[in-house]
């Protein structure tokens, strides 16, 4: 089907060559003996149909010729790599077009102006193809080299990328975390997820007055964040619905969108830590910020109940730090001075051991 469609359009094409070489002889006034215009018409007709039936008998080798062309080409074709001919393409075509904005020029010189013009052309398409292709390594190195310094300064950037942080219930509630986020020290947004508002509003609508006061003061928090801090606040929709515990939630959350939880619950520290999500543990940073306090100093401290232990006295610091005061149940109500002899770190808090600096005394 295909071979007879060719040969038909060959057919036609030998048709409208025997017409155009009729045409073209008229033009060169060589057909003057032809006086009548019925004879001319004839005439074209003739050399047409002569022509068409010359290429339609020559179609079949045409057509073989044709198809052994395609197949050395294509052959040829085929051991030229895929990037030198798309680099030949782009290179001829870039090289057309600079030909075209400089061949204008050559149109202005009489007579060789058309016929340098064509040669400018044949030269840049020619250069086009041929530098790109023969510089192809050049070419590549320049461009990886682009893309390694790109992709390198991409990295540094990308170092250390701000993680989000994902607020949990009992660190809204304690609402320190907006005096922090107002220091600057936190980065990046502020994850709430949608099942930890559900929960802080059970806890406000709850019949206990206590929960509900830590409900509405953890709303309230919420609120400040996102109103008057300069941070950005995300509210998360996404939901465990196979998973009960909102802890349990969190920690998923956390490892879906590899980000930070933020609390002052020591067992979700503990549990998170198991699961191998980074946690931001608030009672930690207030430890870490409250002074340091060594074995061997004297402070001042009210005894202000009894402790555990027997003889044992309890006081605390100005930022709630308790103080076990050893022999110190005798000393309740009163403001003594304490010498430290030990200090014990947790994540829970930091306790404080000392002794009533009289009975130091009294050793010596």
């Amino acid at each position: 089907m295909i071979n007879r469609i060719i040969r038909l359009l060959l057919t036609i094409l030998g048709m409208s060559l025997g017409i155009g070489l009729m045409a073209l002889l008229e033009s060169l006034n060589l057909l003057e003996f032809l006086d009548d215009l019925k004879i001319k018409l004839y005439s074209y007709i003739g050399i047409g149909l002569i022509f068409g039936i010359i290429f339609f008998i020559l179609s079949p080798k045409i057509i073989k010729l044709g198809k052994k062309v395609v197949s050395i080409v294509e052959g040829e074709i085929q051991k030229i790599p895929a990037s030198d001919i798309i680099l030949g393409v782009v290179g001829l075509v870039l090289g057309l077009l600079i030909a075209n904005l400089i061949s204008p020029l050559f149109h202005m010189i009489p007579y060789v102006g058309p016929v340098l013009s064509i040669l400018f052309y044949i030269l840049f398409g020619y250069f086009g193809v041929v530098v790109p292709t023969r510089k192809k390594d050049d070419f590549t190195n320049a461009l990886s080299s682009l893309k390694k310094s790109g992709s390198k300064e991409k990295n540094q950037k990308n170092t250390n990328p701000v993680l989000p942080k994902i607020l949990d219930t009992s660190v809204i509630i304690d609402g320190r975390i907006a005096d922090i986020c107002k220091t600057g020290f936190v980065e990046g947004p502020l994850v709430i997820p949608e099942f930890v508002l559900e929960e802080l509003q059970r806890i406000a609508d709850s019949s206990d007055s206590l929960k509900r006061n830590r409900g509405r003061r953890g709303l309230d928090i919420l609120n400040k964040i996102q109103k008057e801090l300069e941070i950005e606040v995300i509210i998360h929709e996404k939901d465990f619905e196979d998973i009960a515990e909102v802890d349990s939630k969190l920690l998923k959350l956390a490892q879906f969108i590899k980000g930070k939880v933020v609390t002052n619950d020591y067992n979700l520290n503990k549990v998170a830590e198991f699961h191998g999500v980074e946690v931001l543990n608030i009672n930690e940073l207030a430890n870490a910020i409250k002074p340091v306090v060594l074995p061997g100093e004297e402070m001042m401290v009210q005894v202000i109940k009894d402790g555990k232990e027997s003889g044992q006295g309890v006081a605390y610091l100005d930022d709630g730090t308790m103080i076990v005061v050893d022999g110190g149940k005798k000393h309740i109500g009163d403001t003594i001075g304490v010498l430290v002899t030990s200090v014990l770190q947790t994540a829970a808090g930091r306790m404080i051991f000392a002794k009533p600096k009289s009975m130091t005394d009294k050793a010596v």
